[in-house]
């Protein structure tokens, strides 16, 4: 039978470390060919409501699956089908926001092992949602981060989020008055908005800077301008093919689709497994454009599945019982 794994169940098992160590196999998979994905597809529905959709497989762990959303009205409702790759049995069914989070810090946490300075110690985000969160948090589990400057637009939220941040990972996260002044000087800088105008300028970026963006997943969405993109001696993405899809910001950097431009960008994958590298100066800019790709929501749910069976979590369904 098939488990069903809650929110409250999937926050019971995962942890940073474990969403980390996850991705990282699944893009060490992706290098060799043992992993595959599909790009999401969206359908827009009436009254702009949309479905969107993503899959993927992992044929050395086993494990394949999908992850599909609806969002409508401000409200999204994430749901993660996991199958085994062998035998095509429905393993779970989870509630997935939290482990979408998680599995997108854990994505930029990977980048910025692989790309930032190894000797970066400060960090400044734009944006302080559920998104922000999490993605100080894989940055604190690679870099031994010293300090934290963040900014959005509410001034009561983003102390708030200072505060909370700062006894989550014991450390000082201090509120910052203007985007500029959150990431001017950073060493690592994080871009985590809904904003459909860049946020972040390239003159902002100090030498040296890393930049993990991650909000904008639509083609005519964007973050960053263009030349915080043309400063970035390294470009990485997730999914070169999704991004050429809904990467607004390299959209408009780059003008279109034109695949001679496109050639500059790397894959994380290729960056995990050694084949380029994510840093060759220590004053380069470096740029990982994060949309999701579907591998990394089946290898955390693979291990959040795992982790909930030994510890007798979630509810068994009797689903397809006649296949045996």
């Amino acid at each position: 039978m098939a488990l069903l794994l809650s929110e409250a169940d999937v926050r019971a098992v995962l942890t940073m470390p474990v969403a980390l160590d996850a991705v990282e196999q699944a893009f060490r998979h992706l290098a060799d060919g043992t992993a595959l994905l599909h790009p999401r597809r969206r359908f827009a529905l009436p009254e702009k409501v949309f479905l969107h959709y993503m899959a993927a497989a992992d044929t050395e762990t086993g494990y394949a699956g999908l992850k599909i959303y609806t969002s409508a009205r401000g409200s999204v409702r994430f749901l993660v089908p996991l199958y085994r790759t062998r035998t095509g049995e429905l393993v779970a069914l989870l509630e997935a926001d939290y482990l979408g989070q998680m599995r997108t810090g854990a994505a930029s946490g990977i980048a910025t092992k692989y790309m930032a300075r190894a000797d970066a110690t400060t960090a400044g985000i734009i944006g302080t949602g559920l998104q922000a969160r999490t993605q100080l948090e894989a940055i604190a589990a690679v870099r031994q981060l010293s300090s934290v400057r963040a900014y959005s637009r509410n001034p009561e939220r983003r102390a708030q989020f200072a505060r909370e941040m700062t006894e989550r990972l014991q450390l000082p996260v201090y509120p910052a008055g203007s985007a500029e002044e959150a990431v001017r000087e950073a060493e690592i800088v994080v871009t985590a908005t809904n904003s459909s105008t860049p946020v972040l300028l390239g003159r902002w970026l100090a030498p040296g800077t890393h930049v993990n963006a991650i909000g904008a997943n639509f083609p005519q969405k964007r973050e960053l301008d263009e030349e915080a993109v043309r400063r970035a001696g390294i470009i990485a993405v997730d999914s070169r093919e999704q991004a050429m899809l809904e990467s607004g910001d390299l959209l408009a950097a780059f003008g279109g689709l034109e695949a001679s431009a496109w050639m500059v960008v790397r894959e994380l994958a290729d960056i995990v497994a050694g084949r380029v590298p994510g840093r060759t100066d220590a004053r380069q800019v470096t740029l990982f454009k994060s949309n999701g790709v579907a591998v990394e929501d089946v290898a955390v749910a693979a291990r959040v599945v795992e982790l909930a069976q030994e510890r007798g979590l979630g509810t068994r369904l009797p689903l397809f019982e006649h296949c045996g």
